[in-house]
């Protein structure tokens, strides 16, 4: 079979938001981009539970048309039960599926060349072992693409760091397997996190509403710290009817969704010559609740205006390290203190997060998504600290407001 020769200024393996939005920014400032991905659509599967925060989508120019807002907030752990109430949404449900073809269509009215069900099979290097291109079956046949600047926007697989043996596996992460459903009584202004090893011994299960009588159940597993198959505890809580579920009426179960998400903070090192890692490929996950989605629509417009400004200088390494250094600036300390809250909770038993849940109800709205968003800045945290004078409280803030 005969291979095709092209060539672009930028090649993107991954049709996620990371990707999408890179493939955007690339091509509005001018780049020549074009950009795998693997499933038969985009969004084909569903790997997120879609959470994610108002204000911070609509700065990146999701409408209200994209999401569920939620006002409310409630925390179930296998005694004890706590629902925080706003007066206004903070917090959202994103429609996943319209999200992602959305910003594929941005990315496509910008110029980009999207190509799915295309697989990267390997990655073309130089004699230092730089990235200079890309192998890969599509549906018109076999491709080797030339390009100045790879970007790996492929997830959790990292699948181009990992050939170009620049990233290992990731040695920390969660699974999640969640089903959305029709169910008969679902408030949609409220998400839901049930906690403790009830629950999941190494993570939370949740109920997130994406409208009326539209909803997502489902759990996330911890790796290494448990082997359970996500699967099979869902299944398990489904039976059960463990609470909230007693009180949703009928249920049914109409998608199923599976996914992975990385849990170690922020890759090492980002970018290479003619290479940059982007979205849950870098790590830019928030390790609290696992949400990604703003860092990677954010973060991969960044990677591609810093990607398509490098192609005079041939994208080298000094021309990208002004992506890595926002990024770190950005997020590194607040991802860091996060995963020191997680290592806390995952080490929780059930009595523990009975009690843990007393410390949360006393926060306000705002109070509790800072935490739950990781926004974890020295004022909060002193304000934290003394709005909550409870010991308990100031041992928690104490965690984070040492990073």
């Amino acid at each position: 079979m005969t291979t095709t020769n092209l060539r672009y200024d930028i090649a993107i393996v991954g049709g996620g938001p990371a990707g999408l939005s890179a493939a955007y920014k690339a091509s509005i400032l001018g780049a020549n981009v074009i950009l795998f991905e693997k499933d038969d659509s985009i969004a084909h599967n569903i790997r997120t539970s879609g959470v994610s925060w108002i204000e911070d989508i609509e700065k990146l120019g999701i409408s209200k048309d994209h999401y569920n807002p939620i006002t409310n907030y409630s925390l179930i752990s296998p005694s004890n039960e706590v629902t925080i109430s706003g007066d206004t949404a903070k917090s959202c449900v994103l429609n996943v599926r319209m999200t992602y073809q959305f910003l594929a269509f941005l990315a496509a009215e910008a110029g980009a060349e999207i190509m799915v069900r295309s697989n990267v099979t390997n990655v073309i290097t130089d004699s230092k072992n730089r990235a200079v291109g890309l192998k890969v079956s599509t549906p018109k046949g076999d491709l080797a693409i030339n390009c100045k600047l790879v970007i790996d926007a492929s997830g959790f697989t990292s699948s181009v760091g990992r050939k170009l043996r620049s990233v290992n596996e990731w040695k920390r992460y969660g699974v999640g397997a969640e089903y959305e459903c029709y169910c008969e009584h679902v408030d949609p202004a409220t998400w839901t996190l049930m906690v403790g090893h009830t629950y999941s011994d190494a993570g939370y299960a949740w109920v997130f509403p994406v409208s009326k009588n539209r909803v997502r159940i489902g759990i996330g597993v911890g790796r290494p710290e448990s082997n359970i198959d996500p699967m099979q505890k869902l299944h398990w809580i489904f039976e059960k009817k463990l609470k909230p579920l007693d009180r949703l009426g009928k249920i049914q179960p109409i998608e199923l969704h599976y996914g992975f998400i990385p849990n170690e903070g922020l890759r090492e090192s980002s970018v290479s010559d003619g290479f940059i890692m982007v979205g849950d490929s870098a790590g830019q996950s928030n390790p609290l609740v696992l949400e990604g989605i703003r860092y990677a629509i954010e973060f991969g417009r960044l990677a591609g205006e810093i990607g398509s400004r490098s192609l005079t200088r041939d994208s080298e390494k000094a021309s990208l390290m002004v992506y890595e250094q926002i990024v770190r600036k950005r997020v590194e300390s607040k991802i860091k203190a996060a995963l020191k809250v997680q290592a806390r909770w995952i080490g929780l038993s059930d009595d523990e997060w009975d009690k843990e849940i007393d410390i949360l109800r006393d926060l306000s709205t705002d109070e509790f998504l800072d935490f739950i968003k990781a926004e974890f800045t020295t004022v909060k945290m002193m304000r934290l600290a003394l709005n909550h004078p409870k010991l308990a409280a100031r041992q928690l803030f104490n965690i984070v407001s040492k990073h």
